[in-house]
């Protein structure tokens, strides 16, 4: 490139920068996460490297498991993922193109089955804290055997919770590739013990599982933002009873 713009005269080769430019596309404070939910990842290796728009962005993503730099900054505008089974493996597992916004956060989630169809949710995130004593608990269904072959019904109750859930749930008929609104949940001032996640099918159906997270990181004079993501069981063909909890601020000890 640099012998060819040596090349040009003057005005075509400012062009020439200003387009090279413009394809490499704009940071702008666009920050993402990469989570790889690929249940049969094994096949290929056991984990992913992915890049944005050609570049190395996220390495040695294991399944289920989120990038070791929680955001990295990446380009905004029309971006390009493509994933390569680690390490140093030319061939892609997927690509998949979306749109970002300038100045804002991201989790890019993939799911679905190597060899088969994988899909890229491209979720924003806000991680901005609500008031003092509560909790934002958003979850994400990245689990392709999503009981019932549709949504699941969650709650999430203070821990220890013994008695059976009521109505209504805490997010209702989430579906697989959806990702639920912020639910918004008081810090457990009973016990201080954490919070339990109830997984149900949709509509009145049987409880898939529960689970509970002791170090929830929130207390009367402090607030938390937490993303849950429920997967598959690795190389399975079932939903996961061990759903994965993301610290997006202030959210785990």
């Amino acid at each position: 490139m640099l012998r060819l713009l040596k090349a040009l005269p003057l005005t075509l080769a400012i062009a020439a920068v200003s387009i090279v430019a413009t394809s490499c596309g704009s940071n702008n404070g666009t920050k993402a996460r990469f989570f790889n939910a690929i249940q049969n990842t094994s096949t290929y290796g056991g984990s992913l490297d992915v890049e944005v728009n050609g570049t190395q962005q996220f390495t040695n993503v294991t399944f289920p498991g989120v990038s070791a730099s929680t955001y990295t900054s990446i380009p905004s505008g029309n971006v390009t993922f493509e994933g390569f089974e680690y390490p140093g493996v030319t061939t892609p597992v997927f690509t998949d193109s979306t749109t970002l916004s300038g100045g804002t956060q991201y989790t890019e989630v993939a799911t679905g089955f190597a060899g088969g169809t994988v899909v890229l949710l491209s979720l924003s995130d806000d991680n901005s804290v609500p008031a003092n004593g509560t909790l934002n608990f958003r979850v994400i269904n990245a689990s392709p055997n999503s009981p019932g072959g549709g949504g699941v019904d969650i709650w999430i109750e203070p821990a220890p919770y013994p008695f059976a859930v009521k109505e209504p749930a805490t997010i209702q008929n989430l579906a697989y590739q959806s990702v639920s609104r912020y639910a918004n949940v008081p810090y457990n001032h009973a016990t201080g013990e954490g919070f339990t996640v109830f997984v149900y099918t949709a509509g009145g159906g049987t409880q898939q599982f529960n689970y509970t997270f002791p170090n929830i990181n929130a207390s009367p004079n402090s607030a938390a933002v937490c993303t849950l993501v429920l997967t598959d069981n690795a190389n399975g063909s079932t939903m996961s009873s061990f759903p994965i909890l993301l610290d997006d601020n202030n959210c785990a000890n």
